[in-house]
């Protein structure tokens, strides 16, 4: 049999290699660790950026390059529920079908296209490289035939058509345009109480890039230390509180590199605050730090302490984050001590502390301007799993304190059932307690409500939505 020629190849675009671009391929792996391995934005991100600084040729990022890059990630996390309905409108399949690399792609795209200024063909083109990259040719097509039909709209129509109407469905209406999950949405709207506005505001507030806030302990560091730094402004509600507005780096700060000042939340210091200057009944000696990891408010509880003589124990119950404590306390002025234990069960005999803090492990819905993963992970049964360790923990502060004494009871959360459920189904069981007014002890403080507890608001204060209960023991 004779062989047939080859039929000459059609002429067509020569294989063009894809582009690589280090900024998007970062905030692509940063986002498949935070997918894969339930990381966290705020710890996966550092060390993939210093690595990129430190490289040498095309790859090396500059300061431009980290606050892209940063943008991405934070930005697509933060807008993942808005981007999954939209991604949704646009897909001839549940979104569930797609594989998780490519709904990253999809995302970071989707992000470019609606969140920032870069242009539509720019986003377009520099996703689709990315998918050839990192997915390859064959389903970079699918990225570009999707993310164009994104492009056909901006963020505002989009969201008239994926989000139901406020009016038929007030709660999916919020979760979809200010990408939180229901269920988040309706227990933040409990905790706030009052109608629309106020909720948005709560809501927008979690997708805002929260500022760096740092805390000179006091003896260590000055406030007007801090503010000879570039970029630094006074804090607004803490005495000890300094921002650096965007662009500040803490790493460059010589008083946080030596320890003397430390990254804090403004709500934080605040709930530390007011411990240290709640009115006692009798000696002011010994404070316990209960939950005490990972050692910012130890830290600042410790440096106050100290200032009066003081002692403050700090107890953590994970061996590696009791070492973070220690790490945070080392150096402080006045005397203290740091224990790996279970604060449920106490290392320390009944009625030793004239100053109790537990800090307790909760949902977190109040830092989701920091940790925007975190409103996709949880779940309305987690608060379950919470609730005994919440109480137990608060039933052993009430038992370390002597009478007379008092324990702040405080959680990053303003999820009812973490904070007034909390501390009023304990009270009940231990009737020689009273609760003290945490107001005053806030002072210059705005819209604390009606007490005598106090639940911060990021829209309301600039501060993670921190919670505070002071309680006396009586008897």
């Amino acid at each position: 049999m004779s062989e047939q020629p080859r039929r000459p190849r059609k002429p067509g675009k020569p294989y063009r290699r894809p582009q690589k671009d280090p900024v998007r391929i970062l905030a692509f792996e940063a986002l498949r660790a935070v997918d894969e391995r339930d990381a966290y934005a705020n710890l996966v991100l550092p060390p993939l950026l210093r690595k990129a600084r430190e490289k040498e040729g095309p790859e090396k990022f500059d300061a431009r390059d980290a606050a892209l890059a940063t943008e991405l990630v934070y930005g697509t996390l933060r807008r993942q529920g808005t981007y999954d309905a939209i991604i949704a409108d646009c897909v001839d399949r549940p979104l569930r079908e797609v594989d998780p690399p490519v709904l990253d792609v999809l995302s970071l795209g989707v992000h470019q296209l609606l969140g920032t200024r870069i242009p539509s063909h720019a986003a377009v083109s520099a996703s689709v490289e990315l998918a050839r990259v990192v997915l390859g040719d064959g389903r970079a097509k699918f990225v570009n035939a999707v993310l164009r039909k994104v492009a056909r709209d901006d963020l505002d129509g989009w969201l008239e058509r994926v989000a139901p109407p406020y009016d038929e469905d007030p709660e999916d209406h919020l979760a979809v345009v200010h990408s939180h999950p229901r269920w988040v949405v309706s227990a933040l709207w409990d905790s706030l109480g009052g109608g629309r506005t106020g909720i948005e505001e709560l809501l927008a507030a979690d997708n805002e890039r929260p500022e760096v806030t740092l805390v000179a302990r006091p003896g260590r560091a000055t406030p007007d230390e801090l503010l000879g730094e570039e970029a630094a402004v006074p804090g607004r509600w803490s005495p000890y509180a300094v921002r650096l507005s965007e662009g500040g780096e803490p790493g460059a700060v010589e008083a946080v590199r030596e320890g003397r000042a430390g990254v804090q939340d403004e709500g934080s210091q605040l709930v530390a605050l007011a411990l240290a200057n709640a009115p006692l009944d009798g000696p002011d000696r010994r404070w316990l730090d209960g939950c005490a990891g990972p050692g910012g408010k130890a830290a600042l509880l410790g440096a106050l302490a100290a200032k009066r003589g003081a002692f403050l124990l700090a107890s953590e119950k994970q061996p590696h984050r009791a070492g973070l404590v220690a790490r945070a306390l080392d150096g402080n002025p006045g005397p203290y001590q740091v224990i790996a234990a279970d604060g449920t069960r106490p290392a320390w005999r009944p009625g030793s502390f004239d100053r109790v803090l537990v800090d307790v492990p909760c949902t977190g819905l109040g830092a989701l301007r920091r940790r925007p993963e975190a409103r996709w992970r949880r779940r309305p049964e987690d608060l379950d799993g919470f609730a005994p360790l919440q109480r137990g923990l608060l039933r052993s502060a009430l038992e370390a304190v002597r009478v007379g004494g008092v324990v702040a009871y405080a959680t990053c959360s303003p999820h009812l059932a973490e904070t007034r459920a909390v501390v009023a189904d304990v009270l009940k069981q231990h009737p020689g307690t009273e609760l003290l007014d945490a107001r005053p002890l806030l002072p210059g403080v705005p819209d604390l409500g009606e007490g005598p507890d106090v639940q911060l608001w990021p829209h309301l204060h600039g501060t993670d939505a921190m919670y505070l209960a002071l309680v006396r023991r009586t008897s």
